[in-house]
């Protein structure tokens, strides 16, 4: 049978060179890597990360928040004196409380406090239910203002 080599069988003897693999950046921040390159005295790299350690998400609304406040007044409209006044005096005239008021406007006892309070900001819905259970006009304009 002929083989299927031409010629005789020879050895490569020329040397061959292998290399380590460059370590990975995560084996490089290892605990134990940097108390290794401390004791022989290798040079690290410390770098302070922009709002590291937090959960916050920085995004270009914000700084769009800050040019809006910048441009418009910060604090917001809240329940003139009349509306707080005449819907406490249609509650009281109707003898109902807050909570009663509440529970047929469908809110929270606390939205009708918050009205009749002054801390609220107006809502024109809220203030529909309230006209039509009180029977009084607390929109547009009040008492011919």
């Amino acid at each position: 049978m002929p083989s299927r080599y031409p010629g005789a069988i020879t050895q490569d003897w020329e040397p061959v060179v292998l290399h380590k693999s460059k370590p990975k950046a995560q084996d490089l921040r290892d605990p134990k890597a940097v108390n290794k390159a401390l004791r022989s005295g290798a040079p690290i790299q410390t770098i302070k990360k922009f709002d590291a350690a937090s959960n916050k998400k920085i995004s270009p609304i914000v700084n769009a928040k800050k040019l809006d406040e910048g441009t418009e007044p910060a604090a917001l409209d809240r329940v003139p004196a009349e509306v707080r006044h005449a819907i406490q005096k249609a509650r009281l005239d109707k003898k109902m409380s807050q909570a009663e008021l509440a529970k047929q406007i469908n809110e929270r006892p606390q939205v009708v406090q918050e009205y009749e309070n002054g801390k609220a900001v107006p809502n024109q819905a809220v203030l529909a239910k309230m006209e039509r259970v009180l029977g009084v006009k607390l929109r547009g304009k009040v008492n011919g203002k």
